[in-house]
C-alpha cells in the first residue's frame, strides 16, 4: 500500500518569533504527528518565516500558493500545520483555502485539532468559526502589542533597533 504524501505547513507571525526558534517545535510535533500514522510518510514542508496569517492575503503568500500548485500536480495527499491557525487568520478567506483543499482531494489536518472536513453545513459553519476566531485573536494581539508600545513609549523607552543620531544605546533593566 502507498502510504499518503504529507506536506507540511509551518508559519510564524513575527521576527521575535524567528528568534524564538518557534518553526523547529512545529516541526517536532509534526514529526511525532506523522508517526502515529504508518501510512502517512512526509513529502515535502513549506516554511513561512515572518508572515502574518491575518495581514496578508493567501494570494499575497507565496508559501500558499505553491501548496496550491503543489496539490494541482497531485504531489500531496494530506496538509499538515500545527494548529489550524497556521493557514492564516482571515475570516473571509482561509476557511475558502480549506475547503479548495479539501475538494481537490486533500486531507487538511492539525496537530492539535485533527482533521479538518466539509462533508455537510456543520462542517463548513465549524470551519469557518475556525478562522473567525483566529481573526478575533490576531485583533486581540495587536491591541495589546499597540498598548504596551505606547506605554514603553510614554515612559521614555526608545523602542527602535538603533539608536538616533547622537544617542547611544544603553541596556535597560525595564523588562526585568
Amino acid at each position: 500500500m502507498d502510504k499518503k504524501r504529507v506536506g507540511c505547513l509551518y508559519r510564524v507571525s513575527t521576527l521575535k518569533q524567528v528568534e524564538e526558534d518557534d518553526i523547529p517545535m512545529q516541526r517536532v510535533s509534526c514529526s511525532n504527528y506523522i508517526s502515529q500514522h504508518k501510512d502517512w510518510k512526509l513529502e515535502k514542508e513549506y516554511i513561512e518565516l515572518g508572515v502574518s496569517g491575518y495581514k496578508l492575503s493567501e494570494y499575497k503568500r507565496d508559501v500558499l500558493q505553491d501548496i496550491k500548485k503543489d496539490v494541482l500536480k497531485k504531489e500531496i495527499d494530506v496538509l499538515l500545520v500545527f494548529m489550524f491557525d497556521r493557514i492564516g487568520r482571515r475570516e473571509e478567506e482561509t476557511p475558502f483555502v480549506v475547503e479548495w483543499l479539501i475538494n481537490e482531494g486533500i486531507e487538511v489536518w492539525s496537530v492539535k485539532e485533527g482533521q479538518r472536513k466539509i462533508e455537510n453545513r456543520t462542517d463548513k459553519l465549524i470551519n469557518y468559526f475556525t478562522y473567525w476566531q483566529a481573526s478575533g485573536e490576531s485583533e486581540k494581539i495587536s491591541l495589546r502589542s499597540k498598548e504596551e508600545r505606547i506605554r514603553l513609549t510614554k515612559a521614555g523607552i526608545y523602542l527602535g533597533n538603533y539608536a538616533p543620531y547622537g544617542y547611544k544605546m544603553e541596556i535597560s533593566d525595564v523588562y526585568s
